[in-house]
């Protein structure tokens, strides 16, 4: 079931979710198969759990958009243990449609997490998928890619999307 991604702009986004505890259960199994629906439905490579309004630590992420299923990762409670290098490249946001500014991050990443089952894993990644983990993991920290610009092309975003709010075009 596709489910509604929160816009910039829902108080959500920008708190820090809670911790998964219980694992393996048919709501948690749920929610990551509608998540994926969801990011597939609207063309991502990544979804947080807080971007369909579930204040917790989970989000999947595919960056091959669906072609492959081994590429699918879902990340419950994760922390990013390693970075290295930096890329510079375009970023948007699903709670943010319309806007993609360039973001720096590091090239490459290794993460721990849990899966549905709650077993540890580790996970490790460069490039595109480097990046999907640390927008993805920030998520769910209540940090958005908007943090990551300049003061200026932030607040030029803010009017932008305040504008659209007052047009009654951002919901």
């Amino acid at each position: 079931m596709v489910l509604h991604i929160v816009k910039y702009g829902n108080p959500v986004l920008e708190v820090a979710g809670a911790k998964i505890t219980e694992f393996d259960t048919p709501e948690l199994h749920k929610l990551v198969a509608d998540m994926f629906d969801t990011m597939y439905a609207n063309k991502g490579v990544g979804l947080a759990a807080p971007q369909v309004a579930v204040s917790k630590q989970l989000t999947v992420i595919d960056v091959s958009y669906g072609e492959d299923e081994a590429q699918k990762l879902v990340l419950i409670n994760p922390e990013i243990l390693h970075k290295e290098g930096s890329q510079i490249g375009e970023e948007g946001c699903l709670s943010i449609p319309g806007f993609r500014e360039d973001v720096k991050r590091a090239m490459k990443a290794r993460v721990r997490a849990q899966n549905a089952k709650g077993e540890f894993f580790e996970v490790s990644g460069d490039e595109l998928l480097a990046r999907a983990l640390q927008h993805e993991i920030d998520h769910l920290h209540g940090i958005l890619f908007l943090s990551h610009l300049s003061m200026l092309k932030r607040d030029l975003i803010r009017r932008k999307i305040r504008k659209l709010v007052k047009a009654g075009e951002w919901s």
